[in-house]
């Protein structure tokens, strides 16, 4: 169930129905609903759909690409040697589809553009050279990697500059939104503890839906943060290696300023 996102679901869906191909893309931290928020809009309605694979190869990447596009039912080649060849394959496919909105949903994005892979300037062909030439093309490219989204979609310099028709940077929920969520889980949480849990959570919906209904703000705190195997025990270093390719020299900079705070 969808809580608030009204302004990001009126956006996709007027993307939808537009009489020309449209480029969107979704950023956001980690956990912040990106992939939740597309599939639930979209439901089943996707002509393709791919996410890249967290710290695989170029190689590995393009033959999960293809073996995708084998389950659409794409009955051409063998495994890509490269992402302009991968991009070729996805165009003869969608040629073959009925005539109606072709949803193309490329999910964690940035892992598709390793070392060298040449993922950029295949991607900025398919869409410069074909999918925006035509009239049936929703793009929607997401991604929690924000740095990366913003450097080579947002903030373009090359192939792709000023492309993007709709940017959706999805936020937390508010306050109110949380009370929402709570509502709509059954929650037996009154807004007191609401506003605990805020001020220790925000409004990142994925911290809500562990919170177990059976235990009390208290004891979700202690198993979620500080029991023998927290469920996020390892979400500090997962967030910054989700947001940065190279996390390290960041994680070394909070931890120093929060040991100097602590002496």
């Amino acid at each position: 169930m969808l809580i608030g996102r009204e302004k990001e679901i009126q956006e996709l869906r007027q993307a939808y129905d537009s009489d020309e191909s449209k480029f969107v893309a979704v950023f956001g931290r980690r956990r912040i609903g990106k992939t939740y928020l597309v599939r639930e809009v979209f439901q089943d309605n996707f002509a393709f759909t791919y996410s890249g694979m967290a710290l695989a190869s170029t190689k590995k990447q393009l033959q999960r690409f293809y073996l995708t596009l084998k389950d659409r039912g794409f009955k051409g080649g063998s495994y890509p040697n490269n992402w302009i060849e991968a991009f070729y394959m996805l165009e003869q496919y969608l040629k073959d589809l009925p005539d109606r909105k072709k949803v193309v949903f490329l999910d964690e994005s940035p892992w598709m553009d390793g070392p060298k892979s040449s993922f950029m300037p295949a991607f900025e062909n398919f869409w410069n050279a074909w999918a925006s030439a035509r009239k049936d093309i929703l793009l929607i490219v997401c991604g929690s990697a924000t740095s990366w989204m913003v450097k080579k979609l947002l903030k373009n310099r090359g192939g792709l500059h000023n492309r993007l028709n709709n940017q959706i940077h999805l936020q937390p929920f508010n306050l109110y939104e949380c009370e929402l969520y709570a509502k709509s889980v059954n929650l037996p949480i009154e807004r007191q503890e609401i506003m605990e849990a805020y001020m220790i959570f925000g409004g990142i919906p994925f911290y809500w839906s562990l919170l177990n209904k059976s235990l009390s703000l208290p004891q979700n705190i202690d198993a979620l943060l500080f029991g023998r195997t927290p469920k996020l025990g390892n979400e500090f270093k997962e967030l910054y290696s989700s947001l940065f390719k190279q996390p390290e020299p960041y994680l070394d900079i909070i931890t120093a300023l929060a040991k100097k705070r602590s002496e």
